[in-house]
């Protein structure tokens, strides 16, 4: 008979019977009715073109054919849970490929993930850079990605959760009144900018420099607003733009990776 062939809702009804000698049994061990455990037996019967089980006066019995079978059906079915048992092993694999764009790894993804890994000696983490504008950098089948973090209005062609942010807000030097705008790609304020860096992350650090103002991402400047290297000028501005946390689906729903998303969101 061919693999994709196999009865094996069958032959699994067939394996508890077997070791119950008991319809009823097997039903409630399966969780399922005795007359659908008899409904599947008969089934298999029929496709094998045997007679499994007999009824004696002393119950439920094997014919010589099921018990010919019985010793490489269960073989069968510890290969099956060794299989299991290894592909589940990556569900709880403690190492962590993420991608990200340069200036988020450096100024809100490590400082968390070193809380994180604190409270877990075992973790590993590969850090890659990843652009961060659309879906152009973000290759998960090249770089055996387990999860990226991407700027934009959504998560894309992917499966995805956005960072928590207030918006943009404006940030210059503390004591600077200097109007001088620095512009980064994806920054509101990159076309009438006179001063043009490469990221957001080089905005804020050219910002505590004293070279003028920059309007960033809330996410990104917090640590420095709170450290004192720069100031907030105004309020943040809601903005449709933002990071998210995205996946495909098979990575997303890795163990592994929710678990790495709540932490994240903490």
């Amino acid at each position: 008979m061919k693999r994709t062939h196999l009865p094996l809702n069958g032959l699994r009804v067939l394996d508890a019977a077997a070791r119950h000698l008991s319809f009823t049994r097997a039903a409630d061990e399966l969780a399922v009715t005795p007359a659908a455990v008899g409904q599947q037996i008969r089934a298999l019967e029929d496709t094998l073109g045997v007679v499994l089980f007999r009824r004696t006066t002393r119950g439920l019995e094997l014919t010589p054919e099921g018990e010919a079978g019985l010793a490489p059906l269960r073989e069968g079915f510890l290969q099956f849970e060794e299989s299991v048992r290894a592909m589940r092993a990556g569900q709880s694999s403690k190492s962590l490929t993420i991608a990200a764009p340069r200036d988020l790894t450096e100024k809100w993804l490590m400082p968390r993930l070193a809380r994180i890994a604190a409270a877990d000696a075992d973790l590993r983490f590969v850090l890659l850079a990843a652009d961060g504008q659309g879906e152009g950098g973000i290759d998960f089948t090249q770089a055996n990605l387990d999860l990226a973090i991407r700027w934009g209005e959504g998560p894309g062609e992917h499966e995805g959760e956005a960072l928590e942010s207030d918006g943009f807000v404006t940030v210059a030097a503390p004591g600077s009144a200097s109007e001088i705008l620095i512009g980064w790609p994806g920054g509101a304020e990159d076309a009438a900018a006179t001063i043009r860096v490469a990221d957001a992350g080089l905005a804020i650090d050219a910002a505590a420099a004293g070279l003028g103002r920059a309007m960033v991402p809330e996410l990104l400047a917090a640590a420095d607003i709170a450290a004192g290297r720069v100031v907030a000028l105004g309020e943040p501005t809601p903005s449709r733009l933002g990071y998210w946390l995205v996946a495909p689906t098979p990575q997303w729903r890795q163990q592994k990776v929710r678990a790495l998303v709540e932490a994240l969101g903490e």
